[in-house]
């Protein structure tokens, strides 16, 4: 065969391929879109062709349908529940009704009104300034008195022989002797205001009214004995046991005077646990130094009146004894029923 029709035959046989392809591929894509729109697709085994080249058939393949996933619409399992919904009708449905329900709070009762106090802090400052004031006017009598504080603690101590010697210059001081007993009402009465209000008794918020109290009843108190026993020593002519006797009874005065200046430090302005040890160590000494004054009383008068052991403890009841009772028991019943 001429080479030239060779070459057209071959020519038309490759143009027939490309349609027969290209007619196949339009086929197969428009059954694709069928089925990706849900649309059912017809599968069949089409034509056996016949190739002219190879002299072989050719079968076309079948073409599965291919479901789209995405496509699927799932149902609500919810709408379709087999169980009962439960029964709601009890719950509250108005804002009243819910605020009911509330145990908690008392949203419907009647308003509760609480008044807000005013915090009031607990100030010491006045306490103080005593306490300071104290202090200063005991280093003033210290400073310009120190011989005669001196002579004092000697005498109370009976540390030296030469007692009357130095009782005598003493007496010869009576101004250092007014401050040191004006010293004793000032603590001694400031430490009673603590035992009121350590004890409860009365309005603890009158403090300063207790002080007051306590200070004025031991001034008047020791007045009162003072004059008494002045007017018995010139009724009975003792007037020198009586001088005696008076300078003990008031030289362990300015000493207990003294010793409660640390203590009423300690118990202004410690815990309550200081406090209670500071008060009893306290009441202690203090009786201590009371059974001193007695032994020393009883010593003295015993030589210079020839007093017995009972007259003397006579006169501790009936002078010393009844009215301290007398005034504390006054003295409760009109803080009882003040406050």
């Amino acid at each position: 065969m001429d080479p030239l029709a060779k070459r057209a035959a071959l020519f038309l046989f490759i143009l027939f391929q490309i349609s027969l392809a290209r007619a196949q591929t339009t086929g197969d894509s428009s059954r694709l879109a069928d089925s990706l729109n849900g649309k059912p697709v017809a599968t069949h085994t089409g034509p056996v062709i016949q190739d002219t080249v190879l002299n072989k058939p050719v079968h076309r393949k079948q073409v599965k349908a291919t479901v789209d996933t995405v496509g699927v619409y799932h149902t609500d399992s919810l709408r379709f529940s087999a169980i009962k919904p439960e029964d709601l009708s009890h719950l509250p449905v108005t804002r009243a009704d819910l605020l009911k329900t509330q145990s908690f709070f008392n949203f419907t009762g009647k308003a509760v009104h609480i008044p807000a106090l005013r915090h009031e802090p607990v100030s010491y400052d006045g306490m103080f300034y005593l306490l300071v004031g104290m202090l200063f006017y005991f280093a003033i009598v210290k400073l310009f008195f120190a011989r005669y504080l001196s002579n004092l603690l000697t005498l109370f101590f009976r540390a030296s022989i030469r007692q009357q010697q130095i009782r005598e210059q003493v007496l010869q001081s009576p101004f250092p002797s007014l401050l040191l007993n004006n010293l004793f009402i000032f603590s001694a009465g400031l430490y009673g205001a603590f035992l009121l209000q350590f004890y409860h008794f009365g309005n603890p918020d009158h403090f300063w009214i207790h002080y007051l109290y306590c200070a004025v009843i031991l001034a008047l108190l020791y007045l009162m004995k003072f004059a008494i026993l002045r007017i018995t020593g010139w009724i009975f002519n003792i007037k020198r046991a009586v001088d005696t006797y008076l300078f003990v009874v008031f030289m362990t005065n300015k000493i207990i005077g003294i010793f409660l200046l640390p203590f009423l430090v300690l118990i202004t302005f410690s815990g309550p646990v200081l406090t209670e040890i500071g008060i009893t160590l306290s009441i202690l000494m203090v009786c201590l130094f009371y059974i001193y004054r007695f032994i020393a009383s009883f010593s003295t008068l015993h030589k210079e009146i020839k007093i017995s052991g009972l007259h003397f403890i006579l006169y501790l009841c009936a002078f010393e004894m009844a009215p301290l009772v007398l005034i504390y028991k006054v003295l409760v019943n009109y803080l009882e029923k003040a406050y």
